[in-house]
């Protein structure tokens, strides 16, 4: 009874904060635009009995989809937001690696202080800090401010609405995703293992790619998974940074929302971005559950 109550309560939490919700937009995403409250129809009437539901069930559709997938403007956005979220991945790994590397070889007494340095964003709002960016990359901001003091530019670069300034948003939030799971992956690697390649014949770097990277790898995969996945939805960092010219899934889904007031098309184009989000969910999850094996 313990163990069943112990596994029933996070189920009910699950249900209730996941499963209602989409359960509801899956039904709003089969409805069809309505200039009422709801801005949709039907609307399920308890009051009429089976017939009400035998009714309302046939009123449902999928014509959200099909209007989807004719639409171009829904599968580019969906491509560019898939291309986005991967170079934001790779270009985060190829700076987090070395970041949480780095911080391992570091002094014993230096780490804590490293690790807060990590984790010293999180205490800051992340609108306030998408927000400093702005002013940053902006023409007259304080990287072209510093590059022309410099004399490295003639002229003040154009960064802002372009897709660089959503590269470089997404880096700079999601970095401390990527470092803390390679930090601890790598904070476990035992140096004798390196030792004993080296004094096999192994170079430096070949100790590195053979054995620190094998081992770390699921420290990799995990923080590449808590990169893709947020920067696939992601809305704010290309809404503010990107401008019109970034087109993501996240943009299309807020404005069809709050400004095309089209809660069923909307609702469509969430349940395709959670269906396409499940695949690297579940990749995540078995590499979760492989490392806790390996560990035990």
């Amino acid at each position: 009874m313990k163990r069943f109550t112990l596994i029933f309560i996070p189920y009910i939490w699950l249900a209730a904060l996941f499963l209602v919700p989409f359960l509801i937009v899956v039904k709003i995403s089969l409805s069809d635009t309505a200039l009422a409250i709801p801005p949709y129809k039907p609307a399920l009437d308890l009051a009429q009995g089976w017939a009400g539901l035998m009714a309302f069930l046939g009123d449902l559709d999928f014509e959200n989809f099909t209007f989807l997938a004719e639409d171009d403007l829904y599968w580019k956005a969906y491509l560019s937001s898939l291309k986005i979220a991967t170079i934001s991945t790779i270009l985060t790994l190829l700076i987090g690696y070395p970041i949480a590397y780095s911080m391992t070889r570091a002094a014993e007494e230096w780490r804590p202080t490293l690790l807060m340095l990590i984790i010293l964003p999180f205490w800051t709002s992340f609108l306030i800090r998408v927000y400093s960016w702005m002013g940053i990359l902006g023409q007259e901001g304080l990287l072209n401010q510093l590059l022309l003091w410099l004399h490295v530019i003639s002229e003040p670069l154009k960064i802002m609405n372009t897709p660089t300034a959503v590269y470089i948003g997404i880096v700079y939030t999601y970095l401390p995703f990527l470092v803390l799971p390679i930090y601890a992956a790598l904070d476990k690697l035992d140096d004798n293992l390196l030792e004993a390649a080296e004094d096999l014949g192994c170079s430096r770097f070949k100790a590195f790619w053979l054995v620190t990277i094998p081992l770390s790898m699921n420290g990799i995969v995990a923080g590449c998974f808590l990169v893709f996945i947020p920067a696939l939805g992601e809305f704010v960092i290309p809404s503010l940074l990107g401008g019109s010219q970034t087109l993501m899934i996240g943009k299309v889904l807020w404005e069809e929302f709050f400004s095309n007031r089209d809660w069923p098309v909307a609702s469509a184009v969430a349940v395709i971005l959670l269906l396409i989000l499940i695949i690297p969910i579940i990749l995540f999850q078995r590499n979760q559950q492989k490392q806790r094996e390996s560990e035990g």
